[in-house]
């Protein structure tokens, strides 16, 4: 289970958000929305380790994620803006490093199958500067299949996506939480009617909006 309880962050001397919590447990989808400037971002970097909350408290399995920070890290997969891939390696090269540095082992085969999974069969050994900003997106995707991580937290992961991209990426989403996974995500994607998610809007908790 995560849990958060009355988070608060401020940038440039202003609050964005404050008095904020949720709880998600195996199974669900919850997406972060708010207008520009809300914190969204702000949010998941913070809920990942990349800066500190000013007030509040997160929580993995009732336990204060700060106690053991290093274990958490283990528990998610974080797909940001910036997807940590290097320009001059191919997809295969760029997956092999990410995943070292978790300090997972995979195969080579493993890592073509995630590859192939989505839509990357055939540009394994191109140099990723050589991909567009969709396919770059999809090595980013491919690299949380082979983290297996529980937690997905994801921040506009639908950025450049075609739409048979868009599609394929929703059924992952559907998939990992079935499989008694958890996902946090930030986008301005309208899901389908049908699509099991619960939706937390930051401007709730923006003191400048009351």
């Amino acid at each position: 289970m995560l849990a958060v309880s009355r988070l608060q962050a401020a940038r440039d001397d202003r609050v964005l958000f404050t008095g904020l919590s949720f709880a998600m447990q195996s199974g669900d989808i919850l997406q972060i929305a708010g207008p520009n400037g809300t914190g969204k971002t702000t949010l998941l970097n913070r809920l990942v380790g990349l800066g500190g909350f000013d007030v509040g408290d997160v929580l993995w399995d009732n336990h204060p994620v700060n106690d053991d920070p290093v274990a958490f890290r283990r528990r998610f997969s974080y797909l940001g803006h910036n997807l940590g891939l290097k320009a001059l390696l191919t997809p295969l090269e760029n997956l092999a490093f990410l995943i070292r540095l978790r300090g997972l082992e995979v195969g080579v085969d493993e890592l073509m199958s995630a590859l192939e999974r989505v839509g990357l069969a055939g540009y394994e050994d191109v140099p990723v500067a050589h991909l567009s900003a969709g396919q770059k997106r999809r090595v980013g995707i491919a690299r949380l299949f082979l983290e297996k991580s529980p937690l997905w937290v994801l921040d506009e992961p639908f950025t450049a996506i075609d739409q048979a991209g868009v599609r394929a990426l929703e059924g992952w989403l559907v998939e990992h939480a079935r499989n008694g996974g958890m996902i946090v995500l930030t986008t301005h994607h309208i899901f389908p009617g049908t699509f099991p998610l619960r939706r937390l809007d930051l401007s709730d908790y923006c003191p400048e909006a009351h």
